[in-house]
């Protein structure tokens, strides 16, 4: 399991868990950040067409500014679990810890040492990123078109020209004094 968007001034953060078959390998598989978006996408068809199983955990800015970023991840975290349709007997995930009922594993950049966690992070942007492109279309100005909602030149400057989107993380704004 990973999760994408935890830096994000705007949008969601997004977990995917995925079961892979036992001894499935693909050297493409690795962390979806080392990735081009396009190859990413091409990668993320055939982790579906070869997955066990996976699903998807969405949490909006609003909880995230309501709980914080790390028990927004729980949280979409354990969404993604509990709507896997396929058994699972442990978990890997990268760096967080989870209070779970099966062993877990939470090594730090686990998705450079174990590809189901891998295909998890490439799943989840590919997810997360055709959301943003979608809300791009509402909110051109912001450049959620290609920087996803991330801290980029262009997503700053319309930030400060035109304020925050409901869609903004307000708790992640406000030391620079940005206002909705």
């Amino acid at each position: 399991m990973d999760e994408v968007g935890r830096g994000c001034f705007a949008g969601p953060v997004v977990a995917c868990a995925v079961i892979m078959p036992e001894g499935y390998a693909d050297p493409r598989i690795i962390d979806s950040k080392k990735i081009a978006e396009k190859k990413r996408e091409v990668i993320a068809e055939s982790i579906r067409r070869n997955a066990v199983d996976y699903a998807f955990g969405v949490v909006c800015n609003q909880v995230i500014d309501r709980i914080n970023i790390l028990r927004a991840t729980k949280q979409a975290m354990h969404m993604a679990l509990s709507r896997l349709k396929t058994p699972y007997d442990n978990i890997i995930v990268d760096a967080v810890r989870l209070n779970v009922s099966v062993p877990i594993e939470n090594p730090f950049k686990a998705e450079d040492s174990h590809m189901c966690v891998a295909a998890a992070s490439i799943l989840a942007k590919v997810y997360r990123d055709s959301m943003m492109k979608k809300l791009h279309m509402t909110y051109p100005e912001y450049g959620w078109y290609s920087n996803k909602g991330y801290g980029a030149k262009v997503h700053l400057d319309a930030l400060k020209k035109y304020g925050a989107t409901e869609l903004h993380r307000m708790s992640f704004l406000k030391n620079a004094d940005i206002k909705r």
